[in-house]
């Protein structure tokens, strides 16, 4: 099993290859978001083990970045922070599991088998599908309904809903859809995520009352779930 920790404490990550070494598993060493990051777009990995108080990108901008990019890699945050809100914002933004330090090395390992376990089992036996309301994307079938209504869309039209979908309710920048569904940098002269979002509305929204995609100005897009 391979497993990337990013961690920069020298001294805990010290620690923790050795162990996790010791109990069988191979490790790859990040010591900041940068490498973590260019790390997990070149390969996969069955499991991150991620600090959050990093030198340059913190935990959290990583997590937001491996979600929006579509990696479903199980990731186990292991953090100082231990509040509850930390707690929570990590899970929001995420993360799969929350390890608060100081903790038992003993416990460290069972919850990566756990962690690795859930995901085996969630990736052999169900389907995946994402929903909001009566809005369902299938993901492996490229298949979207809301209601009992087929909604035919192109890829790029299916790639921006299963992002948004991805990340309900909460606001997703321009930059970072361009990025997610056409991978570019960017650019403030193009309008194409705003034609875009115009074309998902368009079949989405316009023959239902309730209307799921909304603009947050100056800011971008989400799709929100109706109360």
């Amino acid at each position: 099993m391979e497993l990337l920790l990013v961690e920069d404490n020298q001294r805990i990550s010290e620690f923790m290859v050795k162990g996790l070494v010791e109990s069988g598993f191979s490790i790859v060493l990040a010591k900041n978001g940068t490498d973590a990051r260019s790390l997990i777009s070149q390969r996969e990995w069955d499991l991150i083990i991620l600090d959050i108080m990093l030198p340059d990108i913190d935990g959290i901008e990583l997590l937001q970045y491996v979600r929006y990019k579509r990696i479903n890699t199980p990731i186990l945050v292991v953090s100082a922070l231990s509040e509850p809100d930390d707690k929570v914002k990590a899970l929001d933004y995420g993360a799969d599991d929350y390890l608060a330090k100081p903790f038992h090395f003993k416990e460290l390992v069972a919850r990566i088998n756990a962690l690795t376990r859930r995901f085996k089992s969630n990736n052999e036996i169900q389907e995946n599908i994402l929903t909001c309301n009566d809005l369902n994307l299938y993901v492996d079938r490229h298949i979207v309904e809301r209601g009992k209504k087929e909604i035919k869309l192109t890829l790029q039209e299916f790639k921006l809903l299963q992002l948004l979908m991805e990340n309900k309710n909460k606001v997703i920048a321009r930059s970072l859809i361009l990025d997610a569904v056409w991978g570019i940098n960017y650019d403030s002269n193009t309008n194409v995520v705003d034609v875009y979002i115009s074309y998902l509305r368009n079949k989405i929204d316009a023959d239902f009352e309730n209307k799921l995609i909304q603009t947050v100005k100056g800011r971008g897009y989400l799709i929100r779930t109706q109360e």
